[in-house]
């Protein structure tokens, strides 16, 4: 059976862990080749060992290469890597990231709000401008780059991480525009937005904060957090060509988070098992 993604080039950045290294597990089982990025070599490391465990057998290739999206260079080159398999299909820029000494408008920093932009919002844009040259570069007629930005930038919340947020708001707003401009070259740009999610950026985040913890989950109408494989399928989807006519699309996985009032009572539901570690 051809896989869903048969055939396509991909480039995930985040890829050492969380929804980035399951977004790769699930683009390998469905037929794509991937360039897994991340800032940590030894984090990339590790991920291709795990991807080499979960999907031992594969069409297509997979490699790993350490890229600062910050850093617009290590991103054109990234993206250039690809051009001997055939150039750039699917772009997900992942990478991000989400500061203990974010807060708001009096406690942020600085240095904290440049640190934030210049990776979750330069970085994504950096991916987007390398992502159009080399579909133009090798003449694509159709390409999706899908940007994680959160739903965060969809309401407000009185635990503020201001430059998370703010970022992940530009990010929609960017990725809108470049979905128009690009639309009658067949190149789709989405913008994927998580609910809060079972992975280590979050959760080592939250600690052993009972209190901090309660104060998310409640706002659950499923009564758990989400898991990174569930926004991994979101991505395979708007990878692939069965999301042709989807476009400029805040497209939320959150588990009716962003939709609730109040919120029902009773177990928890049974959340889906990751793949990777």
């Amino acid at each position: 059976m051809v896989g869903r993604l048969e055939g396509k080039n991909a480039l995930v950045t985040g890829a050492a862990g969380g929804i980035g290294l399951e977004t790769t597990i699930l683009m390998l089982r469905e037929g794509a080749s991937v360039l897994m990025t991340d800032i940590s070599d030894a984090g990339l490391s590790r991920a291709l060992a795990e991807v080499h465990a979960v999907v031992p057998t594969h069409s297509g290739k997979v490699q790993t290469r350490v890229v600062d999206v910050s850093k617009e260079s290590e991103v054109e080159a990234a993206i250039s890597q690809l051009d001997p398999w055939g150039g750039l299909d699917v772009l997900f820029n992942n990478a991000g990231i989400m500061h203990a000494d974010d807060g708001d408008a009096e406690q942020t920093s600085e240095r904290i709000w440049d640190l934030t932009m210049n990776i979750n919002v330069k970085g994504v844009w950096y991916g987007c401008k390398h992502a159009v040259k080399s579909f133009r570069r090798n003449a694509k007629t159709k390409a999706s780059v899908i940007n994680t930005a959160s739903m965060v930038a969809l309401v407000g919340a009185a635990t503020p991480q201001l430059a998370y947020t703010a970022s992940k708001g530009a990010v929609l707003a960017l990725t809108r525009e470049l979905a128009i401009a690009h639309a009658r070259e067949g190149f789709r740009f989405n913008s994927l937005c998580p609910a809060p999610l079972n992975t280590p950026l979050l959760q080592d985040w939250l600690g052993d904060d009972k209190e901090k913890r309660f104060r998310r989950e409640i706002h659950f109408p499923t009564g758990r957090f989400g898991e990174a494989i569930e926004q991994a399928h979101a991505v395979v989807f708007l990878g692939s060509d069965e999301s042709s006519f989807v476009n400029a699309a805040d497209f939320v996985v959150d588990g009716g988070l962003t939709k609730a009032y109040v919120t029902p009572e009773g177990p928890a539901t049974e959340a889906p098992r990751n793949l990777g570690v």
